[in-house]
């Protein structure tokens, strides 16, 4: 258990660090506030759950070894990024009615979770490199899961929440406008960082 603190500061800043997930939590509490954003935190969370047990089994790199798989994914990875940016960037000012409309949805959190080679490459070096209970596999690996998923969504919320704070911001058509396409272009410019991971 030395390591632990060591652990957690790695992990808050792996996964809370300004990347595709999170400037994309905040995108939707801007747009739809926290509430409106809630399905698509879950699947956020739910899918970087899936990414931890791929990171845990060596199942991530298997695929990532195979030939060819590296850039096909990529190019999905990109397609979505992309999709996701010009749905941010257009999305029209916040509105009641558009509060129970549109919402990005549970599988829309969980497909970015799994295309984020962010994500990936974070849980692998948490995984690899830190032993937080010697000896002990399963211990070992159950710890640093629980651990993880706390991270994961405490620095989900506070992204969802420090968007949703700008709520205000997007009824008002001019501000809307610019803070999406602010968002749209920080989601954008994330990229190239993600693909390198």
């Amino acid at each position: 258990m030395d390591h632990l603190p060591g652990f957690v500061l790695a992990g808050l800043a792996l996964a809370g660090s300004p990347g595709p997930a999170t400037l994309s939590l905040a995108a939707t509490g801007a747009a739809y506030g926290a509430r409106g954003g809630a399905r698509y935190l879950t699947g956020i969370v739910l899918g970087m759950i899936a990414v931890m047990a791929s990171a845990a089994t060596g199942a991530a790199a298997l695929v990532r070894s195979l030939p060819g798989a590296a850039p096909v994914v990529a190019v999905l990875m990109t397609a979505y990024f992309l999709y996701l940016a010009v749905r941010i960037a257009t999305a029209p000012p916040l509105s009641p009615e558009r509060d129970h409309r549109n919402r990005p949805s549970l599988a829309a959190g969980a497909v970015l979770s799994l295309t984020n080679p962010k994500g990936y490459a974070a849980m692998a070096a948490l995984f690899s490199g830190f032993v937080l209970v010697e000896g002990k596999a399963a211990a070992d690996l159950a710890l640093k899961t629980g651990i993880l998923f706390m991270i994961v969504v405490a620095v989900s919320l506070a992204w969802l929440s420090a968007g949703a704070t700008l709520t205000k911001v997007f009824r008002n058509p001019r501000w809307n406008r610019i803070v999406n396409l602010v968002l749209a272009g920080l989601l954008v410019a994330s990229l190239p960082f993600a693909l390198v991971s």
